[in-house]
């Protein structure tokens, strides 16, 4: 297991499993947070040893979202000049490039959340593909209660998720989304009575799909981001490209016959990525 000052990281068996550990501070997103971060999925992405990702948390709430402090030290939101204002932009980019790793990386990643996911951490949970919930959780867009408008990914991909005139509501209003009617309205997949079924749950969901060939996976995630954003002629096109690159008969035979022999499929990692800057 690897300590970090804000996540605690372990793999297992080709699952690889971050926590938050700030519980004290409600798992609010400091600037150590986004560092962090960062790095973690720079890592996993670049190393292609984990074939799924689980995301969990620690204490009461999931992550209150963003620690208010950030604004007044690490991020300086100057409206006092055009110049002050154009950095606005470019540290937004910054920190809406991190919450994006969620979403490009190479393996799916799960997540599993209890108590309150607030702000930011509505941003960070929309990024990632499967969302699992407590009974007691809930979603707030707390961006419009402090004075702003959210602007890490929630309101880009929250319609993706839910009906547009439930995320408006939330978003206008910032209201609380209980559990039971963010499953009715499919934000999560399935609400649990306790944290420790759900996280069980995630494993569950983790190992099955590392069991699964990765590039398979991999093509898989490609083929559903993209059908989200373009039209179905375009998306039936891209699946052709995609297949015929990643295709493997061995893949096909290994896992007809593994499951005829009733024992688990071995498939060829992910390949390692070097950044071109380190070659």
């Amino acid at each position: 297991m690897t300590h970090l000052s804000y996540f605690n990281l372990s793999t297992t068996e080709h699952i690889a499993h971050l926590v938050l550990n700030r519980p004290e501070a409600m798992n609010t997103m400091n600037p150590t947070f986004w560092r962090e971060l960062d790095g973690v999925l720079t890592h996993i992405q670049r190393d292609g040893a984990a074939r799924a990702l689980v995301i969990s948390s620690t204490g009461k709430h999931f992550s209150a979202g963003m620690a208010l402090d950030t604004f007044s030290n690490a991020i300086q939101m100057d409206d006092q000049s055009p110049e002050g204002r154009a950095a606005i932009f470019d540290s937004l980019t910054d920190l809406q490039a991190t919450f994006s790793k969620l979403e490009t990386l190479r393996i799916p990643v799960i997540v599993a959340i209890q108590g309150g996911c607030i702000g930011g951490a509505v941003d960070m949970v929309t990024a990632c593909c499967i969302r699992y919930a407590t009974k007691d959780t809930f979603f707030c867009i707390q961006e419009i209660n402090i004075g702003m408008v959210a602007d890490v990914g929630t309101l880009q991909r929250l319609p993706k998720l839910m009906p547009e005139a439930v995320v408006k509501e939330l978003a206008y209003t910032g209201r609380r989304l209980k559990a039971d009617k963010a499953l009715i309205y499919g934000l999560v997949n399935e609400v649990f009575e306790t944290n420790d079924d759900m996280l069980a749950a995630a494993m569950q969901c983790a190992k099955e799909i590392a069991r699964k060939p990765p590039i398979a996976i991999w093509g898989t995630k490609q083929a559903i981001h993209y059908a989200r954003d373009h039209s179905v002629e375009d998306s039936l096109k891209q699946m052709g490209w995609l297949q015929g690159a990643i295709w493997s008969n061995a893949h096909v035979r290994e896992a007809i016959v593994a499951a005829k022999e009733k024992r688990t499929a071995q498939f060829t990692a992910l390949a390692p990525l070097t950044p071109f800057a380190n070659l």
